[in-house]
Parts: C-alpha cells; structure tokens; sequence
C-alpha cells in the first residue's frame, strides 16, 4: 500500500514538472516584450524607424534598435545568423532564396508593407527639368559617372542595377556617402544627378524633410514617351518606373517579437504610419497594386 501511495506521488509530481517546462518553453515565446535588433539600408531608416517607435509605445516592454546597413550585407547577416530581421526592396534570385530556406531553416515568405521609390535628383536651380530611361541606362554605363549614389551595396544601387538589367559591379558612378549628404552637397556638382531612396525626405510636414526637399528638385522619369513623378497614383500603380516594394524577411520562426513587429507592420495601424511617412501603404491598397 505504501508503495503504492509513494509510485502515486512520483507519477503526479512527473506530471508537475514536465507541464511547467511546457508553460516555461511557451512563456519564452511573446511578441509583447524582448529586444530586436532591424537591419535597414539608409534609405528605408525613417519609415523603419517610425514603424518601430509605433510599436514600443503600443508595447512598452518591447525594445526595437534599428541600425543601418547596406542592403546586401545586411542580408548576409541574416544568412549568416548575425541578425534576426532585415528589411529589404530588391528581387532575390532562386540562389538566394533557396540560401535563405536552407538556413533560415523556413519559407521565403517577404512581407511586404510599403512602396518607396528610388529618385533622381538635381539641385534646385539645374535647368534640367526631367529624365528618360535611355539618359539612364547610359549614363550609368559612361565613365563620366554622372549619377551619384551612397555607396556600392546600397539598396539604390541595387535597384536600379535590376531595373536596368546589369549587375552593380558593372555600372559607372560617383559616390557620396549618405542620402542627406548627396542632397545637401550636389550644388558642388551642377553636372552630377543625385540618386537618393525617395523616404529620405518622404514626411510631409516634417521640418528637416521640408528643408532637404526644397533644396533639389525631383525629376520625373520619362518611359515610352509618358513622364511619371512619385505621386501617390503612379506609386500605388507602380507606374513610376523605379518604385520598389518594401519587405521584412526574418528568421524567427515563432510568434516572438520580430514576427510580432512584423504584423504591426502590415496591419492598419502600421500602415497609416506607413503614409504618415509619405510612402504609399502596401497592404491598405493591396488589391490596386499592380507587382510587374
């Protein structure tokens, strides 16, 4: 009988402590609190950044820290287990996301929240008053290198490599670190045109923005004979020629704070940031967005 009793009083306390390691194991899992680190390129920072202070302020135990880095090494962070969460706006090959699926250890599946557009730009009083893919596709090939970008690996570069259908390392161009120091130093340069991600100075009643932008102007883009500008239609309709489409790919593969943050961002909520910051809202006009 006292056997019994003591087999009784090992079997209950075995339930005991493998159910607390189940509640433990789901307690780890809470998108409402914890620290994440995002790695954004320069030209994407402000709507991240808006992103992540709308989600603190909802979630005060979260603790998001957005860092910038270039486009491509950022991605190899996050393929080589350095980061959790990049946001990211060029197309992956095949290679690269079956690189991702293999490591990540899950789905490609990019959440997208935004359209951003890559601009050119000149200096307020530059008598040139637009631009044609052909100017483009040539200029980026002409030792000239009249375009001037932020760097090698940055989104910008990378977009309009794509866009063009040439690799970065083949294309001609100058450099000048950071976005705000393209805008704020092309007037050194009247022959230069500036190639700037259009979130840099996208906040409409934002001082600093107001006063970069009326520093240059934007040229609109001419294709097949049609000019189109960054306006909310021709961004909406991905009609503007270098409109890019912003995404967040991770490596979490629970509910925890990145995938937490991450459905923020597509919700409504997210996404009246996402105007608030003069982009275009991907998911709010989802179904008026046209992916070529």
């Amino acid at each position: 009988m006292k056997n019994s009793i003591k087999v009784l009083i090992l079997f209950i306390f075995s339930i005991v402590i493998v159910s607390c390691k189940k509640e433990d194991k789901s307690s780890d899992v809470d998108y409402k609190k914890g620290d994440l680190t995002i790695l954004t390129d320069e030209s994407f920072e402000g709507v991240v950044d808006a992103l992540a202070d709308g989600y603190m302020i909802n979630y005060p135990d979260a603790h998001i820290k957005v860092v910038t880095k270039k486009e491509d090494l950022g991605f190899i962070d996050l393929l080589n287990d350095k980061a959790t969460t990049v946001v990211m706006s060029k197309e992956l090959s095949q290679e690269e996301i079956k690189t991702y699926e293999e490591r990540a250890d899950i789905k490609f599946l990019p959440a997208k929240f935004a359209a951003d557009a890559v601009i050119f730009i000149v200096p307020k009083d530059s008598p040139k008053e637009s631009i044609s893919m052909e100017e483009i596709s040539q200029g980026m090939q002409s030792e000239d290198k009249q375009f001037v970008f932020n760097g090698a690996n940055s989104s910008n570069l990378n977009f309009v490599a794509q866009k063009l259908k040439k690799q970065p390392k083949d294309l001609k161009f100058s450099v000048i670190p950071g976005n705000k120091n393209i805008i704020e130093e092309l007037n050194k340069y009247p022959d230069k045109i500036g190639v700037i991600g259009l979130n840099t100075f996208s906040r409409p009643y934002d001082k600093e923005s107001e006063q970069l932008r009326n520093m240059v102007k934007i040229l609109p883009v001419e294709s097949k004979g049609v000019l189109y500008n960054t306006d909310y239609d021709n961004l909406r309709n991905m009609e503007y020629p270098f409109t890019r489409v912003l995404y967040f790919l991770t490596r979490e593969g629970n509910f925890n704070i990145a995938n937490g943050f991450i459905r923020y961002s597509c919700t409504q909520l997210g996404q009246m940031i996402v105007q608030k910051e003069g982009l275009q809202p991907y998911n709010l006009y989802k179904r008026e967005v046209q992916m070529r």
